[in-house]
């Protein structure tokens, strides 16, 4: 496997990490081979080179060591494990036999009881099959069999690791619609809104605050009784109100003058 140690994502800028510390990986494999081990190896540097705190029993478990309590440790301190699946891995992991079995127990059984089962990733490490053991069957992996591509599933780990996403969901727009009750319907029958709307052309012309009683009759088409009806209501909504200095003389309130600018009666 060739590595390019300066790891620039395909923007070509370094990614960066939002964590406060180095997220700790536990590195869970197989001990097929010497090559394989080599690779892991190889493997576990990159990450740390790239400010991930792997975890691995080539450097963290000694002679003398207990085994099952540096898996159960690992594992459960660990903010993710990364299972690199080869076929003797999954077929160990099936099994339950070896270490690979004894870390499945405890994934299966202690810490996924306790943990976001996302915090498990599958890595592919394997010739012509995508085998991965059967309790994690419909989790999505991350594929380095092939060397020629390493850098490109490095980028996917990484990013998922340093929670670091490639594309970030955009924010929630705001709502375009407005409650019924701040946008109607503009329908004749609704009088308050033709008072209003009478009212504002009442006002065209004058420099006055207020418009007198006898204007507004002139203007609308109204009924003098509706008229009466729908003034009242107009002032109970508080769109309107009663001139305290001049006699028969109405003021639109600042509640009415928005009204009329959400209903676009006026133009702002």
């Amino acid at each position: 496997m060739t590595i390019d140690k300066r790891y620039l994502c395909p923007q070509g800028t370094p990614i960066k990490s939002q964590h406060t510390a180095p997220p700790k990986v536990f590195i869970s494999y197989s001990h097929d081979s010497a090559e394989h081990k080599r690779w892991v190896l190889e493997f576990a540097t990159t990450i740390r080179d790239r400010g991930v705190d792997a975890i691995l029993d080539l450097w963290d478990l000694r002679p003398g060591n207990d085994l099952p309590h540096f898996m159960e440790t690992s594992v459960d301190q660990a903010d993710y494990v990364v299972m690199i699946c080869t076929e003797n891995y999954v077929e160990k992991a099936n099994k339950g036999t070896g270490g690979v079995g004894y870390e499945k127990m405890i994934m299966t059984a202690s810490m996924l009881s306790r943990i976001d089962r996302s915090k498990v990733i599958p890595v592919i490490r394997q010739a012509g099959t995508k085998l991965l053991p059967t309790f994690m069957g419909s989790k999505v992996y991350i594929d380095f069999s092939s060397d020629n591509e390493v850098e490109y599933s490095f980028d996917d780990l990484m990013r998922h690791l340093l929670n670091a996403p490639l594309f970030e969901k955009p924010p929630i727009g705001t709502n375009p619609f407005k409650p019924m009750e701040e946008s109607r319907p503009n329908r004749t029958s609704d009088g308050v809104r033709q008072i209003m709307i009478d009212v504002a052309a009442a006002y065209e012309g004058t420099h006055q605050e207020f418009i007198q009683y006898a204007k507004l009759v002139k203007q609308t088409s109204l009924q003098r009784l509706a008229l009466d009806i729908y003034v009242n209501r107009a002032i109970e909504e508080g769109l309107l109100e009663k001139s305290k200095q001049y006699a028969d003389a109405i003021l639109i309130t600042p509640k009415g003058l928005q009204y009329l600018a959400d209903r676009e009666i006026i133009k702002t």
